[in-house]
């Protein structure tokens, strides 16, 4: 595992993105604060989400498309009877079901089925590009834009805790994977709603988020 070098700003640069931030947000402040011409990360992260970010400076950026390409491993929890237009809570409920159906082994039995390589369709509240605009952009202007499915693949998906309607869990996945998806998929399968209550990345290839710092404490390293 590399250690970032910080006598020189030519790195790949593991930072903790807070609840509330964009990924393009962390960018900016960075570069802004820093005066670093050229930096950019690998891997969006949604604005309530949480967790490693990587960031590429200088030359660094070239590594950019190789490091999108590692494995993802997230945490957090699923919240089923109850569905979303974002499939997380940017958006206000839009339906109510009832999930007294269900037990923790079908939910278990349902998660099995998402693993491997599947299609798998974006939320509409997403940076996926149509005709020219994003799909986000139509949305929050009341449009319904029709996104393809996208081949994914779901390496694991565990629950480290079923307390229903809370679903805690664990998920190994590719690039390209929207764990929002992923949630409201889960919901349609077991015959209620679905949609993600809280989501923190933990892992991209070999960089762990134990390893990250935060932007102060980055900059403040940055500037000593």
């Amino acid at each position: 595992m590399p250690q970032t070098n910080f006598s020189d700003i030519e790195s790949i640069l593991m930072v903790y993105k807070p609840l509330g931030w964009t990924s393009f947000e962390v960018v900016k402040k960075i570069r802004c604060a820093l005066k670093i011409k050229k930096i950019g990360h690998a891997g969006t992260l949604d604005p309530l989400a949480t967790g490693l970010l990587l960031l590429c400076t200088g030359r660094q950026t070239k590594q950019i498309s190789k490091l999108q390409e590692l494995k993802k491993v997230y945490t957090g929890q699923i919240v089923l009877g109850k569905t979303t237009p974002s499939m997380d809570l940017e958006t206000p409920f839009n339906s109510v079901s009832s999930y007294d159906h269900i037990h923790a082994e079908m939910v278990k039995e349902a998660a099995a089925t998402f693993v491997g390589n599947i299609m798998q369709t974006p939320p509409i509240y997403s940076a996926v590009h149509i005709d020219g605009k994003r799909a986000y952009a139509m949305a929050r202007q009341g449009q319904t834009p029709i996104l393809q499915p996208r081949s994914i693949v779901i390496h694991s998906f565990v629950f480290t805790a079923i307390n229903l309607p809370f679903i805690s869990f664990e998920l190994v996945c590719s690039k390209g994977t929207y764990v929002r998806s992923l949630a409201h998929d889960l919901g349609q399968k077991l015959g209620t709603g679905g949609y993600l209550h809280t989501l923190c990345r933990t892992q991209i290839g070999n960089y762990c988020l134990d390893q990250a710092y935060t932007i102060e404490t980055l900059l403040t390293k940055f500037r000593s």
